[in-house]
């Protein structure tokens, strides 16, 4: 490739050192799509055959469950194991610059100067649901670099970080015996998205007690599943709901999954085998019970409706024509002669070309 075509085409010549597995370019092509630079669409459109080789994990819990020093021990277990991994951490957004603060990655740092890891801290920059808005992205970006693991850990806002779960084959639940009211976070949805609850700092007074509320919890939300686990040592295991669905999560198996409910203590490594191997579990069991094929199909589908979302918006917004028209139907809507949703529809219509991308 000479260097008039290089210059010509800035996104072929980074895709060549790209497929090389130079760290410098998945840099480069990281920042590309989390900040929408030109190029960011043709890149990712570039990458998308290359995706799902990676087993992406997402591990969310409010904040101080230890979600980051977990990370580190998971990817440290992954190395031993011969696998790369990358590392998306979403941090909290800084008022004053915008960016992120960092906290993750400097937790961090035992792990960062691992050549088959990759750690990319990012912003929320006001997204909610415990992700950055282009978290995708930078996930599809990894995946297609070839990490064999990619973990995705949420920013640890409190109750809402449910998004992970759009993103992750696999969502890991971490809560502490300080998390406060344990029943109220999991009504919260955290009990729908997770695959694996971990305990971690099991080693401090109340983490049994949250363990068994946890186990209670799934037991009395298990209901038919329940029925059809055995009795252990002549106990009727139906009226121990919690008992139940420790014994359901022993036995899953590519038909049903119930999350097991696990002991850890990260700063001193103590649970990660047992993690990991639950995880692999349910990597078995999305794949050998279809689930995982569709998962992914969803996520497809969410991918598609994200992009022409954010195309609309950013074709409808960024129109001076469509900003002035509708600044001037305002005194209509503020003297009542129409309202906000006629307005909207009359929009919508006016608009046909231009969201199609037909308008010169």
């Amino acid at each position: 490739m000479t260097a008039t075509t290089r210059s010509a085409d800035p996104i072929g010549a980074l895709l060549v050192q790209f497929d090389g597995g130079t760290k410098a370019a998945l840099a480069r092509a990281v920042s590309i799509v989390e900040n929408r630079r030109s190029g960011a669409d043709a890149l990712l459109a570039a990458l998308h055959p290359r995706l799902g080789r990676a087993r992406r994990v997402g591990i969310t819990g409010p904040p101080g469950a230890g979600k980051s020093t977990l990370t580190a021990e998971l990817a440290a277990s992954y190395r031993a194991a011969g696998l790369t991994v990358g590392i998306v951490a979403v941090d909290p957004t800084s008022p004053f610059t915008g960016g992120a603060l960092l906290g993750d990655r400097v937790r961090m740092e035992s792990i960062a100067l691992d050549p088959g890891i990759y750690i990319r801290s990012m912003a929320t920059r006001g997204s909610v649901g415990g992700l950055a808005g282009a978290t995708r992205d930078v996930t599809d970006v990894l995946d297609a670099f070839g990490f064999d693991r990619v973990i995705i850990e949420t920013v640890g806002v409190g109750q809402t970080e449910l998004d992970v779960s759009r993103l992750a084959d696999s969502t890991m639940v971490v809560l502490v015996p300080e998390s406060g009211d344990s029943i109220q976070t999991l009504k919260a949805g955290l009990m729908e998205i997770a695959d694996v609850f971990v305990v971690n700092k099991s080693d401090r007074p109340g983490s049994d007690r949250l363990r068994n509320e946890i186990e209670l919890m799934l037991g009395m939300r298990g209901g038919d599943t329940m029925r059809n686990v055995p009795a252990h040592h002549g106990v009727d295991l139906a009226r121990k709901p919690a008992k139940a669905a420790r014994e359901a999560a022993r036995l899953s198996n590519t038909s049903r999954w119930t999350p097991p409910v696990l002991r850890a203590v990260a700063v001193k490594n103590e649970g990660t085998a047992d993690v990991i191997a639950a995880l692999d579990r349910h990597a078995q069991y999305l794949i050998e019970g279809g689930v995982l094929a569709e998962r992914r199909r969803k996520r497809l589908r969410e991918r598609v409706a994200e992009i022409v979302e954010r195309t609309v918006r950013t074709r409808l917004w960024n129109d001076s024509e469509t900003s002035a028209w509708l600044s001037s139907r305002i005194p209509e809507l503020e003297s009542g002669r129409t309202n906000p949703f006629a307005v909207a529809q009359e929009l919508v219509a006016r608009s046909g070309d231009l969201m199609t991308g037909r308008k010169a």
